[in-house]
């Protein structure tokens, strides 16, 4: 039975390293005969969450710009994807603020149960992606029936394009092509 995945690029640079291990993982997913669906937050609007908890009771963010489309997509995915560049050994803000702005999901039927978490940086010493890990997962810890699944880390890639040839693509497509 083939899934649902949504894959999320919050990379608002061109050819970004972190796009691009989104796309392999895409590719991977619709190999193994999934229904993939790939987002970018690159010319989206995401305004911050301003804490108003009205979301609790509706289901619904008060504030009207891209980020509902989006949890929407989030809310009936079985599995999600984050790929995001790492930014100060943290995920991108962009990022940060979509999480912040899924607080709509606590409460709702969502169907998302396996998440994972791409992440590329100019840094290439194992630790680097740890705190945007630990930022995911305390995301994760509030929805009990989600999981995370599997992360990769591509070091040492700064310019745009600079990825090509990593052998982190290659786990990134093998990654989505497990998803069964």
């Amino acid at each position: 039975m083939s899934k649902n995945v949504l894959v999320i690029s919050t990379s608002l640079r061109s050819q970004s390293n972190s796009e691009a291990l989104a796309d392999s993982f895409l590719a991977g997913a619709r190999s193994a005969g999934n229904h993939v669906e790939k987002v970018t937050l690159k010319g989206k609007t995401l305004g911050f969450c301003n804490g108003c908890l009205t979301c609790q009771k509706t289901q619904k963010c008060v504030i009207q710009d891209d980020a509902a489309i989006i949890i929407e997509k989030m809310c009936g995915a079985d599995v999600i994807v984050f790929a995001t560049p790492i930014y100060y050994y943290e995920m991108s803000g962009q990022m940060k603020t979509l999480l912040d702005r899924a607080n709509p999901l606590f409460s709702s039927d969502y169907s998302f149960r396996e998440i994972y978490m791409l992440t590329a940086a100019a840094e290439d010493e194992e630790s680097v992606p740890e705190k945007a890990v630990s930022g995911l997962k305390g995301w994760i810890d509030c929805f009990e029936k989600a999981l995370l699944c599997g992360t990769i880390f591509a070091g040492g890639v700064n310019a745009a394009g600079e990825i090509e040839g990593h052998p982190s693509l290659k786990k990134a497509y093998n990654m989505g092509a497990a998803i069964k």
